[in-house]
């Protein structure tokens, strides 16, 4: 397993960490999993011999189960692990129990170490754009938790580039400590990141850490043209998310996946996870499993090298459409690029049918 910085600090993470999201499976994440105390501390064994350090959890997922389970399967090995979490979903009817304010940071943080067992973070994220807070109150809540050692990071989560951009030019212009992560959704089949927040976060020096790069489950090899989710599966179960904007398009990403993984003797969710795992400007990706053969077969794809026609193929399948003013950069002013973009444009280039 290959380490690296996550973005612009001294933090230097695995680029594959295990999600957490099927840890325990109640109050409402049934659909997601069930793994109990016993079986997720054998994943977390699994994942340190693997070189897999970093284990990402969140106070929404089983409303505070998940932490409390993947606490247990720490238990007695914290100087071996990385931590992260976060906070922002409303997990009440406490109208101060949600968002990015600091009344919710300041107190989920608490509640969230005593799940985890442990009295620091590594990484603490805000879920969600909070419109509401301003960012101002937000930054120095986060600044604070690191000056008082409960994280040693900050990072956010689900925003858009302008609210990415806003965030860390305030914390900066303000003498506070700005993320050095964003963790966002981006799938063989689901771009939109491509358009601002991969390169956006390059530009600021916020690393990209990748959510479900399988689109949760849509990409887990048991869907399909003809095939459909099992029941006990989370697409099959009932799980809402997420938006899929042209359901033809998402068969022919899994055509070409199931095509690439049948060249390497491998499954569709390998390839998804090797072909996420090289695109530009991403960092870390968040990998997650049901049970044990399920994180075996997933680590093993870190060993799978894609040829450059394979990537190619697996990218045209749903290559964004270049929107304004992706379109007029790229027919106009391509050369003028920053490095961080240049792949992209590129390929609005070849949407548009533009010789290079």
């Amino acid at each position: 397993m290959d380490y690296i910085y996550l973005g612009n600090s001294g933090l230097r993470v695995p680029k594959y960490i295990l999600g957490t999201v099927p840890f325990s499976g109640t109050n409402g994440f049934e659909a997601a999993g069930d793994i109990k105390e016993d079986t997720a501390r054998r994943m977390v064994d699994l994942s340190l011999e693997a070189g897999i350090n970093m284990f990402d959890t969140a106070n929404l997922y089983s409303k505070g189960d998940a932490e409390r389970v993947l606490g247990a399967a720490i238990k007695g090995r914290r100087d071996e692990v990385l931590l992260t979490s976060k906070t922002g979903f409303p997990l009440s009817e406490n109208p101060n129990v949600r968002g990015a304010s600091r009344n919710n940071i300041l107190s989920s943080i608490d509640e969230s170490l005593e799940r985890l067992g442990t009295d620091y973070l590594d990484v603490y994220f805000v879920h969600l754009w909070d419109g509401q807070t301003p960012v101002e109150e937000t930054v120095e809540a986060m600044t604070s938790l690191v000056k008082s050692g409960k994280i040693r990071h900050w990072g956010v989560s689900n925003y858009s580039g302008w609210a990415l951009a806003r965030t860390f030019s305030v914390a900066e212009r303000s003498g506070f400590i700005p993320p050095i992560t964003q963790q966002i959704y981006y799938t063989p089949e689901a771009r939109e990141a491509e358009y601002e927040l991969l390169p956006a976060g390059t530009e600021l020096g916020i690393g990209s850490m990748i959510w479900s790069p399988l689109g949760e489950g849509l990409l887990n090899g048991k869907i399909g043209r003809n095939k459909k989710a099992p029941e006990n599966t989370r697409q099959g179960a009932g799980w809402p998310e997420p938006w899929v904007q042209d359901q033809e398009r998402l068969y022919d990403v899994i055509d070409v996946l199931e095509e690439v993984a049948a060249n390497h003797n491998a499954s569709v969710p390998q390839i998804a996870y090797a072909w996420v795992r090289d695109r530009p400007n991403v960092g870390p990706i968040v990998i997650a499993a049901r049970n044990e053969e399920q994180l075996k077969e997933n680590i093993a794809s870190y060993d799978i090298q894609l040829a450059p026609e394979e990537h190619d193929r697996i990218e045209s399948a749903a290559r964004p459409a270049p929107i304004y003013p992706n379109w007029h950069r790229a027919m106009n002013s391509m050369e003028l690029g920053s490095p961080s973009e240049m792949g992209y444009l590129a390929g609005y280039k070849k949407s548009m049918g533009i010789d290079e």
